[in-house]
Formats: structure tokens, sequence, C-alpha cells
């Protein structure tokens, strides 16, 4: 499952009801059926950990950071930098310093094509994406490359769903001047060779952006293992609040870099004949940050650090595994997407009825799932298809949520055909 390796068989069962059991939305009924829910691709749902410290955070010490001249904000500050320190390592980043808070990918990579971009990308120069991409991690090199006459070029993928990584090495010269890729498809679940894309790409002197929304939440986040330059994910991913995430990146990067927002807290020095800039991270967080939320994304992988991760890992690979099965004997049933590396994703059509139909009815039985073009639309055009449905497992996800799927499914193809 991950890129580094499998988990053998040999793993002690994972205690998923102990697990589950941590996640108060996971026990309600939907539409009158116990919720099922398979859409962890958009957004996983959070431990009573995390909620606990953003109820802490607003009823204990809800304060500005940095600026103030009291204990609430002194408090405030301290939790918020360590916050940060526990994200560095759960990426294993070299020096907290290259840890900076932003809403989420999306802003990531908009921060890297708009700063990093702007300054350094000139006309001819080339920037390649896969054609699989998240449009995050396309819309913003579109931009810049329409803003410096630069190029953006796509990396062709396999009917399999991979990268198809002849072409890749094809498309590499010396104008190409930055990759930016996916770690995990968020359409398709394939599991890009992002260390070797790296490897390939810094030959020919380019720099590699990694959107790492899709792999966060499965243990996959190593940037020195990755050998990557930028790596960005969101907190909401990885069973952590919404609106926080994180864009990591080489501090010589950073320091050559101009500030994307101007602001408070971004600076050193102002007057009206210029501004001299703040020190790594804070020159790239202009404004009041995202505080609470910070510290509750820290609380996440707080709750990830003390799991068992490698029955958490062959958990996911078991449920893969019995989707894979059933999946194949499901008539009618055809996979879009069958990379050889994946995740817990399961991308597909039902023929004869179209994808948001399916979402419909497999809610109405409390199953919730993901339909449309998972904001991939290339891939989709690529493959000839408007959309499909997708299910997206995690690890407190059960084998009888599997079965429940493919229930659902079958009601729902009787039904509509």
């Amino acid at each position: 499952m991950t890129e580094g390796g499998t988990v053998t068989d040999s793993i002690q069962p994972f205690d998923v009801e102990r697990v589950r059991a941590d996640f108060p939305i996971l026990h309600q009924q939907v539409n009158g059926h116990p919720l099922v829910y398979l859409d962890n691709g958009a957004t996983t749902q959070k431990p009573q950990v995390v909620i606990d410290a953003l109820v802490d955070f607003y009823t204990g010490y809800n304060s500005n950071v940095h600026r103030g001249a009291h204990t609430l904000s002194d408090r405030a500050t301290e939790k918020f930098e360590q916050a940060r320190v526990t994200l560095a390592q759960f990426i294993n980043a070299p020096d907290v310093r290259e840890v900076i808070w932003t809403r989420g990918t999306t802003e990531g990579i908009n921060l890297v094509a708009a700063s990093w971009g702007r300054q350094f990308l000139k006309p001819g120069d080339r920037v390649l994406v896969s054609m699989m991409e998240h449009h995050s991690n396309i819309v913003p090199w579109q931009m810049i490359a329409a803003a410096t006459g630069a190029h953006l070029e796509p990396i062709p993928v396999t009917n399999l769903g991979e990268i198809d990584l002849d072409a890749y090495a094809a498309m590499l010269d010396e104008r190409v001047k930055m990759v930016s890729v996916g770690q995990v498809s968020n359409a398709l679940g394939s599991i890009n060779p992002v260390a070797q894309m790296v490897e390939m790409a810094h030959a020919v002197g380019a720099l590699v952006m990694v959107d790492g929304a899709q792999a966060a939440g499965h243990w996959m986040t190593d940037v020195q293992a990755l050998g990557c330059d930028f790596y960005a994910f969101s907190g909401h991913k990885l069973f952590g609040p919404t609106g926080i995430g994180v864009l990591w990146g080489r501090a010589e990067l950073f320091e050559a870099m101009t500030p994307w927002h101007g602001g408070g807290e971004m600076i050193e020095s102002v007057s009206f004949q210029g501004t001299t800039y703040n020190r790594i991270p804070f020159k790239f967080e202009a404004g009041t940050p995202n505080i609470a939320d910070a510290i509750g994304l820290a609380a996440a992988v707080n709750y990830l650090n003390q799991l068992d991760k490698a029955g958490a890992i062959a958990h996911e690979e078991a449920l893969m595994r019995a989707v894979q099965q059933r999946a194949e004997a499901f008539e009618g049933l055809r996979l879009v997407g069958c990379a050889r590396n994946r995740v817990c994703v399961v991308s597909f059509v039902l023929e004869g009825i179209h994808a948001a139909d399916i979402g419909m009815l497999l809610d109405q039985q409390g199953i919730a799932v993901r339909t449309g073009n998972h904001c991939a639309q290339p891939v989709m055009e690529y493959l000839g298809l408007d959309g499909t449905v997708r299910a997206s497992f995690s690890f407190y996800n059960t084998l009888s949520e599997v079965d429940r799927l493919f229930e659902g499914l079958e009601k729902a193809k009787a039904f509509l055909l």
C-alpha cells in the first residue's frame, strides 16, 4: 500500500471497533440506516480528541499569537508553535522553519505557483503535471504559465491509471523547471512513484512539488524519503479540522522567494520608503493565522501517532482486497483505474446507470460515497467518462461496511435497471 513496501499478514488484528469509538460522528443513523461513511477522499472524520482540542482553545485560552503581552496570548503562542513542531516531526521535515501554515493543499500549491513561479519562471520554461491531477494542481500552474510565458504540459497516464514513466522521461529536459504531481490520485487511488519521479526531475535541474492531500491520511508523508522540494497537504483529510493545511519546502527555496500575501506578521519593518520581510516561516503567514485549527491538527497527528500504525495499514489493505474481490464479481460494474500500487479508493461505473443516481440511492440507504468527476476532469475525459462513483475507505471502516456497499449497489441496480 505504501511506496516504501507492504505490510505482512503477520500483523496482529487491528481493533477497528475500539478505534471507531473515538469518532462520534460514525455512530448515527442516516435516512433510517446506520451510517456507512465512504467519502474519506473528500474529508475524513474527526476523533473526539480533535474536537476537544478546539473546544479547549476557545474556552480556555483563545487569544492571538506572537504579539500579545498577556498570559492567554503566551499560552496560545506556545500551543500554536508546538503544533508546528508536531507537524514537522510528522512529515520528517529537517527544519521546523520549513513548515508553513496554509488553508489547505490548494493554498499551498497556489503559494508556490504564485511566489516561486512568478519569480523564477520565464518564457519558454516548462512545467509538467500529470494528467490525473486534481484541479488544484492544474489551474494554479495554468495561471502562472499564462502570466510568465511558461508552458504547462500534461504527463500521460496508462490505461491502468498509472503515470507513464517512459513518456515522463522523454519529456524531461533542461527547459523543465517544475514538476508538480499528486502522491496519490484522488480520482483513481493510484500511488504514484514520486521518489523515482523526483530523482528523474532533479537530474535535469527541475524542482518537484508534491500534492500530498490524499497521501497524508495513509502515513506517506516523509518528505526526506521522497526527496521533493515542496510538499502540501490538508488537515481535513488527516482527521483534523477544515481550513488548515501545511506547505513544506526547502528552507533555501523559501528564503529566495518573495511573499505571496502582504500584511501583518510577515514583516520585519514597514515604512513608506519600503518594507523588509520577516524570517521564514512567518514571511509567508500574513495576518492572524488559523490558531485553533492548527492546534486541532496537531491533536489529530498526536492521535495518529498513538495508533497501531502497522495494524491500521494492514486493515486498510484487507479492506482493499475485499472491495476488489466484490467489485470483480459484481455484474455490470467496471473499475476505473487499476493501478498495481494504490490506496483503498475504488472508482467505478455501473453499466447503464448514471453515477449521480447511484450516489442518491446509496445515500437513501445511509451509505455516503462521492460521485462526479472528482475535480479531475482531464483524466475523466481521457478515460471517456463523465464521472464515476468513488468509495474511499479509511482505517475506521469495516469489512461489514464493504458488504453494506455492495448490498446497496445491488438494490440500486435492481431499482434502476
